[in-house]
């Protein structure tokens, strides 16, 4: 049965490579494509590029894989739309294949993994290039299953940022800024923003934003989910739009910044810390929630014997070292010294406590907001 054209939106060129980096640079600079999606951000290994008359997308197989993988078509469609029995592969001749593939496929969140993620503020081998010239460190080298990514972002010099106007196609993804400042623009939310150090935003799923400009040495913290997600360009959009819509909302959840000069302190679940919400809790209607954690003023470093206590039966907590030293303690992990650029990944159902220390500033990041006792 043949493939009916009116069932199809678009078709695309499949090809791989052993460098996606070098494939996309020549395809743009000598060919004029231009980049429409890649993925994931922090290391592609797929880029979407189109010009007017012809839409490639390359995958990456490594250098060592060969150049024998054939090119193949992929016809986008609504694939809930296609007649009954319509074709889902298609051979040619040659050895021609053509697959039909979701116009819109929908986002896949894996199941998570709990484990013990400790990650070290290492030598500068630690950072690699990502998008837009960005230099990424893993956080999250295992990516619990696929479920979650945390980068440790940089940007060395002063001055604009080679970024266009982009989305990612995401369940949670926000940004905290350790380090210097960076002015972005982001979908009726006024004119652009400037965040500093201390600052952080909500990026609802599907938001269009722009890195405008930044300063030297900016250090952002951004965490997403899922951890493979696309990010796809909009020439169609110019930022910013022109309006002002804070109540506006993206796949249900709101934009949100956070501004650290005008945080409020208050008690924390923690014994001898404080906390400073970011309000990512309430935009998101709950489904997850950071806090900037410091020790109080006088608190007395406690060396507990037994359970720490503390276990969580959440999805998701995660914790990055601003500023300050500690101890992470736990009858199952053991005892870990934190210094500032470490952070870990605590599992569902452990104990365990972080001693407050003078001049001590934790990024805490929980799914769900609140975090229930295990």
């Amino acid at each position: 049965m043949p493939l009916p054209r009116q069932s199809y939106a678009s078709v695309q060129v499949v090809l791989t490579c052993s460098s996606l980096a070098d494939s996309v640079r020549f395809l743009t600079s000598e060919l004029g494509f231009q980049v429409r999606m890649i993925m994931p951000a922090e290391d592609p290994t797929v880029a979407v590029l189109s010009t007017p008359d012809c839409v490639l997308r390359l995958e990456q197989i490594g250098a060592g894989a060969g150049r024998s993988v054939p090119a193949r078509l992929q016809v986008l469609s609504d694939l809930d739309a296609l007649p009954t029995g319509a074709p889902r592969v298609l051979e040619g001749p040659d050895g021609l294949s053509v697959e039909v593939a979701a116009l819109h496929p929908p986002l896949i969140v894996p199941e998570a993994t709990q484990e013990f993620v400790l990650t070290r503020c290492g030598a500068t081998s630690d950072w690699h290039s990502g998008r837009a010239d960005m230099l990424y460190r893993d956080l999250i080298p295992s990516r619990l299953g696929g479920r979650f990514t945390a980068s440790h972002i940089l940007i060395p010099t002063l001055g604009p940022v080679r970024d266009y106007v982009h989305y990612h196609r995401v369940r949670f993804q926000m940004i905290y800024c350790r380090n210097g400042w960076v002015r972005v623009s982001y979908e009726d939310q006024g004119e652009p923003i400037t965040l500093r150090a201390g600052d952080c935003v909500l990026q609802p799923p599907e938001i269009r934003h722009r890195v405008l400009e930044s300063s030297e040495g900016l250090e952002v913290i951004e965490i997403s989910c899922p951890a493979a997600h696309e990010t796809w360009s909009d020439p169609c959009m110019t930022l910013p739009t022109g309006r002002n819509l804070p109540e506006r909302e993206f796949n249900g959840q709101r934009f949100v910044c956070n501004v650290a000069a005008k945080a409020h302190w208050k008690a924390c679940r923690f014994p001898g810390f404080e906390e400073r919400d970011t309000g990512i809790g309430e935009a998101t209607n709950g489904l997850a929630g950071a806090r900037v954690l410091r020790s109080c003023e006088g608190a007395v470093p406690e060396r507990r014997s037994g359970a720490p206590g503390n276990a969580h039966a959440g999805e998701f907590a995660f914790y990055f070292v601003l500023s300050g030293t500690t101890v992470l303690e736990s009858t199952a992990l053991g005892a870990h010294q934190l210094s500032p650029g470490d952070s870990c990944v605590l599992p569902a159902r452990t104990d365990f406590a972080i001693r407050p220390t003078a001049g001590l500033e934790l990024l805490e990041v929980t799914l769900p907001a609140e975090l229930p006792s295990a």
